[in-house]
């Protein structure tokens, strides 16, 4: 059964693989003749960015599409042949669980078509950036309606009112599930959107948090589940085929803003919230990075800890080559994802 489930798991991880990086050109050729290109613009209040990232200018975002299509695509694929085939390893490859998958699609999907019209937005230099895109305070906005719809699920359909802390056990918090839940998303989903700064930065570190969730899923009898963060992940080996420096295309807000909210639930519905800090560290030091700068730069009269935020930039404003940065991160996300998984699995131990 075992055997199976993980032969399973790699032949759809496989085919998702394939499957995007066939559809990448074909991606890649539409965005370019549609001129759906980055626009760097030059900033009095960002100035090194602006410098670093003027070689980028009109290279194509919404690469995200690459990955959550491919998941929409499989997932429902697989479902309606499972209707007609009925038993068997090709019956058996259907993974819409609506225990298991129902939610992270929903949400992933909705939050991807959001991030999709950020990217628009952007590309054509409207909305409320002062150019292009979302402001921070409305895409937390976005972040917090969108989580707020996935807390009022977990708390009243599902019943969830739990709350587990590894080597302490479970805590019943009541209501107080829904304000967490928000928190988690929120932060998870922000924490992606920064990282998304460097070629292969967040596609890389995402494609390890997945697999550490993977991981994590499979332990607990989640095979569907497993399946999900699979798919993604052979979709994410395909976009950073592409995507390595120098990137053909970005991933944009459609990619990172779901891809981040999607790990926020999928870290719920496992009970590893308190392990998802831990596995998606380089997250957490960006979005720290961020956070660091601006209270420095308020509470000491403009005065900056960091050259550039988030903290890719200031190694990028020193000096360091983008590959080396971006390869350097996830060693650590490699290393820290280890780490999450050795915590999680010595608490089940216990």
């Amino acid at each position: 059964m075992i055997t199976y489930q993980i032969i399973r798991i790699l032949f759809l991880s496989f085919l998702s693989f394939a499957a995007a990086f066939l559809a990448t050109p074909i991606l890649t050729h539409f965005l370019y003749k549609y001129k759906l290109g980055k626009s760097i613009r030059s900033s009095g209040k960002t100035p090194i960015f602006s410098k670093l990232h003027a070689h980028k200018q009109g290279t194509p975002t919404m690469g995200g599409v690459l990955i959550w299509l491919t998941l929409l695509i499989f997932i429902f694929l697989f479902y309606y042949l499972s209707l007609f085939i009925k038993d068997g390893f090709f019956h058996d490859l259907n993974f819409l669980s609506r225990q298991e998958t129902f939610l992270p699609l929903g949400i992933l999907v909705f939050s991807a078509f959001v991030g999709l019209l950020d990217d628009w937005l952007d590309v054509r230099g409207k909305g409320t950036n002062g150019g292009g895109g979302l402001n921070v305070g409305y895409r937390l906005l976005v972040y917090a309606l969108i989580a707020a719809m996935g807390a009022l699920w977990f708390y009243f359909k599902l019943d969830w009112t739990i709350l587990h802390i590894p080597f302490l056990g479970n805590f019943e918090i009541g209501w107080w599930y829904i304000p967490f839940f928000i928190l988690i998303i929120v932060a998870t989903a922000h924490s992606v959107n920064l990282t998304d700064g460097l070629d292969g930065l967040a596609g890389g570190n995402l494609l390890l948090s997945y697999g550490a969730f993977a991981i994590i899923a499979f332990a607990l009898g989640k095979f569907q589940l497993a399946v999900f963060c699979a798919v993604i992940i052979g979709a994410l080996l395909a976009f950073l085929w592409y995507n390595i420096p120098p990137a053909r295309f970005y991933m944009g807000d459609t990619g990172a803003m779901s891809l981040g909210i999607t790990l926020g639930v999928i870290a719920i519905l496992t009970q590893s919230a308190f392990i998802l800090p831990i596995i998606g560290f380089i997250f957490v030091i960006e979005s720290l990075s961020v956070i660091v700068q601006v209270f420095s730069k308020k509470l000491r009269k403009g005065k900056k800890v960091f050259r550039s935020a988030p903290i890719h930039h200031h190694f990028q404003a020193v000096g360091w080559p983008e590959a080396k940065i971006v390869m350097r991160f996830w060693v650590i996300s490699g290393v820290m994802s280890a780490v999450g998984l050795i915590i999680f699995l010595l608490d089940r131990a216990l």
